[in-house]
C-alpha cells in the first residue's frame, strides 16, 4: 500500500518541483534574490559547512545525537513515550512505545539544528535586541541546513533500517517531498518579493496544467483504443 501511495505522490513531487524552480528562477533573475543579504549569508554558511564536511573529520556523534533526538521529539509529538535514548559514534537508538513512518523518517526531512537556531533567536529576541544579529542567523541556518542535507544524502545509501522498514521507495518519496516543502517555505521567507499567496498561485497553475495534460492523455488513449 505504501508503494502504491508513493506512486500517486510522484505527480505531487513533480508539480511542487516545477513550482519551486520556477519561483526560484523568477526571484533570482527578475527580483534579484541573489542581491539580498539573506541569500548571501545563507549561502556563506552553507559553503563553509560544505568545506568542513569535505575537508575535515565529520562530526558523526553530533549528527547521531540530532538524528536520535529528532526521533524522540517526533515520538513525543505523536503522543508516545521514550524509555531509552542512546547515542555513540557507532550509532544510536531510542526505545519507544510508538512508531510510524513520520517518526522513522523525521531525521531525514526535519533539520533539527536549524529549527533550534531559529527557536533560540526567537527566545533571545524576547529579552534583548537581536535584530543586529540577523545576518548571523541566516549564516547559521545556512550551515545547519547544509549539515542536515549533506548528512542525509550521505546516510541514505547506507542501508538505513529507518527507510527499509517503511519501504525504501515510499521513504525516498516522502523525504524528497518534505525537504522540498521546507525549501519552498524557506524561499518564500527569504524573499520579500515572494508571498505564500504568489507561490500558491503558481502551484495551482502548474496543477491545472498537469490536470489538463492528464485529461488530454486519457483522451488520446481512449481514441486510440477505439
Amino acid at each position: 500500500m505504501k508503494f502504491i501511495f508513493a506512486i500517486f505522490l510522484l505527480p505531487v513531487c513533480a508539480i511542487l518541483s516545477q513550482t519551486f524552480f520556477t519561483v526560484f528562477a523568477r526571484a533570482t533573475v527578475t527580483q534579484r534574490l541573489w542581491a539580498g543579504e539573506e541569500f548571501w549569508f545563507f549561502s556563506l554558511g552553507a559553503i563553509l559547512w560544505l568545506i568542513a564536511f569535505l575537508g575535515l573529520p565529520r562530526p558523526i556523534v553530533l549528527y547521531v545525537f540530532g538524528h536520535e533526538l529528532t526521533h524522540a521529539l517526533w515520538v513525543l509529538l505523536m503522543g508516545g513515550r521514550v524509555s531509552r535514548f542512546r547515542v555513540g559514534r557507532d550509532g544510536g537508538h531510542v526505545v519507544t512505545n510508538k512508531n510510524n513512518f513520520w517518526i522513522a523518517l523525521a531525521p531525514y526531512f526535519f533539520p533539527l539544528y536549524s529549527i533550534l537556531a531559529i527557536a533560540a533567536y526567537g527566545v533571545l529576541g524576547i529579552f534583548v535586541n537581536v535584530q543586529p544579529y540577523g545576518r548571523l542567523l541566516y549564516a547559521v541556518i545556512g550551515a545547519t541546513w547544509a549539515f542536515h542535507f549533506t548528512f542525509t544524502c550521505w546516510m541514505i545509501p547506507k542501508n538505513q533500517t529507518d527507510l527499509s522498514d517503511q519501504g525504501t521507495f515510499f521513504s525516498l518519496v516522502i523525504i524528497y517531498l518534505m525537504n522540498l516543502l521546507l525549501l519552498s517555505v524557506m524561499l518564500v521567507l527569504a524573499s520579500p518579493e515572494i508571498t505564500f499567496a504568489d507561490f500558491g498561485a503558481d502551484l495551482l497553475t502548474n496543477l491545472s496544467h498537469f490536470a489538463q495534460w492528464v485529461v488530454e492523455l486519457f483522451d488520446r488513449v481512449s481514441r486510440g483504443a477505439q
